[in-house]
Order: C-alpha cells, then sequence, then structure tokens
C-alpha cells in the first residue's frame, strides 16, 4: 500500500471535498418542519402526497403546508360562511384565495343553516368570517385584511403547488331520515273448526234413551 505525502494527502481530501459541493446537496422538509441537507437527490419513484387540509381531523393533516404557515393554522383557522347568489361572499373568497389562506367554507341555504348563524353570529346577514375565536361581520378588504395581518397569515400565496381547500359544506348537516318500517301485520285467525256431528246412533227425540239394535 503507497503513502502519499502529508501535503499531497491534503490536497486529496480537498479535491474530494470540492468534489462533492460540486455535485450539489439537496434541502429536505420531513413534517415536523425539520430541515435536512444530503447529497442525494430524492427518489425518482416517490409519489407526491395528495394535496390535504391543515387544520383537519385526518391523520397528517396539515404536513403538506409550510411549517409557520400551518403554526398559524392551528392558532387561528380561518372560516368563511357564505350563501348563493351573495356578491360580497363571492369577493371575501377570492380575497382568501388571492391571498393563499387556508380556509374551511360554510353555506348558509336552509332554514336550519339560517337559525345556526344567527345563534352563531347574532344575525343573518353574509359573509361571516372568522378567525380562531374572532368573527368578521360582512366584507370590507381593508379590514378582513388586517384581521388576517394581525393573526400572521403572510400576504402572498405560501401554499404548496395543487394544494387545494376542503370542498364547501353545509352549516347544519343533512341527515338521512330513514322511512320507519312497516308495521307487522298480526296473522289471520284460523277458522274455527266445526262442531262434531251428532251420533246418529247417539240419543234422539224418538230414542231418548239412545238405544241401538
Amino acid at each position: 500500500m503507497s503513502h502519499l505525502h502529508p501535503r499531497l494527502s491534503a490536497i486529496a481530501l480537498c479535491l474530494a471535498a470540492g468534489s462533492a459541493a460540486a455535485q450539489g446537496l439537496y434541502r429536505q422538509v420531513d413534517a415536523n418542519g425539520r430541515v435536512t441537507y444530503t447529497d442525494r437527490p430524492p427518489a425518482a419513484s416517490a409519489q407526491p402526497v395528495a394535496p390535504g387540509r391543515a387544520g383537519s381531523s385526518g391523520a397528517g393533516a396539515g404536513a403538506l403546508l409550510p411549517y409557520e404557515l400551518r403554526q398559524v393554522v392551528q392558532r387561528y383557522p380561518v372560516t368563511i360562511y357564505t350563501g348563493d347568489d351573495c356578491a360580497p361572499c363571492e369577493t371575501g373568497r377570492n380575497l382568501l384565495l388571492t391571498r393563499g389562506i387556508p380556509f374551511d367554507e360554510r353555506t348558509v341555504k336552509t332554514p336550519d343553516d339560517i337559525a345556526a348563524l344567527e345563534r352563531l353570529s347574532g344575525q343573518n346577514s353574509l359573509p361571516l368570517l372568522t378567525i380562531g375565536t374572532q368573527q368578521v361581520k360582512g366584507f370590507a378588504d381593508a379590514e378582513w385584511s388586517r384581521y388576517l395581518d394581525s393573526a400572521g397569515y403572510a400576504k402572498s400565496v405560501q401554499l404548496p403547488p395543487g394544494y387545494r381547500n376542503p370542498p364547501a359544506q353545509p352549516l347544519v348537516a343533512q341527515q338521512r331520515v330513514t322511512p320507519p318500517a312497516p308495521a307487522a301485520t298480526a296473522p289471520a285467525e284460523a277458522p274455527a273448526a266445526p262442531p262434531p256431528p251428532a251420533d246418529a246412533n247417539g240419543p234422539t227425540p224418538s230414542n231418548p234413551a239412545g238405544i241401538r239394535f
């Protein structure tokens, strides 16, 4: 085995380090927001994870969001309450989408929805925005933006590509009514058996003693 001169060994180590740096490092972020660097590229066969909803109850929900955004969503979840033919509702929804705010949407259509909205906000006007426990009634661009800024939401989109908010759901979940089972009918009574025929050899008016011959 040949041995290099100490100075040559140092040069060789520097060259090896330079070669590794030339290959580049890859930045990876795990589900907890920890950042690591590796010289191994991501596996080409890895499948992208389907978009999820931050703050949802499903396993791993919100893992796709950047760490800071995920923390804000957990502290101050955003919900918008909307109705049909409501121009301010559409404008408010577009503001949230433009800023990249993860949000849930509840629709108010039925009398039960309206009653639930009145219990929630004390009125039946739309839209209604909630940021954590804070309620913002009606739409005003400056007011909504101020509350979102105070909660810590970024002014520009920080959502990962392909992220989708969950579909809108009615404010009051509609329960399917199962029709009652038909009542069981009582079985028809069997006809009474006819009385047994009189014994021809028994007592008769003409033969009270029933004497047989």
